[in-house]
């Protein structure tokens, strides 16, 4: 593990331990679309090395990019709430590595050890709140209305 998988450090190290062993080393190429906005949720990925974007499909447009993450970042939460679709899509803005997770054996692992799946959703929560406020921070800079009068 890098020092980088900030969920992965968030957890404590003998549940971090338990989830890595479900874990698997995966590699994506530059452009590859990782997943579609709309499919099935069944899988997530803590990014190792290399950046990926998340966009959202507008009608008559090409993908909007909403948000790009990199080493440590969390690539998919769709997988832990039903109904395990996914709410944008997302593709290899370079080269990327990542530790991928199948989200069925995680949630299982989860019910089996109360305490890890609580450990986990509030890291997951975390990182729910940090992508929310900075979406928000971006929607207001971008539609500042100027100066208040």
């Amino acid at each position: 593990m890098t020092a980088a998988t900030r969920l992965l450090r968030a957890l404590p190290a003998h549940y971090r331990e338990r989830l890595m062993e479900l874990g698997r080393e995966v590699s994506f190429a530059q452009d590859a679309r990782i997943f579609e906005e709309k499919g099935t949720a069944d899988r997530f990925w803590v990014i190792r090395s290399g950046a990926v974007t998340l966009d959202l499909k507008v009608p008559s447009r090409r993908p909007v990019t909403v948000d790009t993450l990199g080493p440590g970042d969390l690539l998919g939460w769709s997988w832990m709430f039903a109904p395990y679709t996914w709410d944008f899509g997302a593709e290899a803005l370079s080269p990327v590595r990542a530790y991928e997770f199948d989200g069925a054996r995680v949630r299982a692992l989860c019910d089996e050890e109360p305490a890890l799946g609580l450990a986990l959703v509030r890291a997951v929560a975390e990182v729910l709140a940090h992508r929310l406020e900075t979406a928000r921070t971006r929607l207001l800079d971008l539609h500042s209305c100027g100066p208040v009068r």
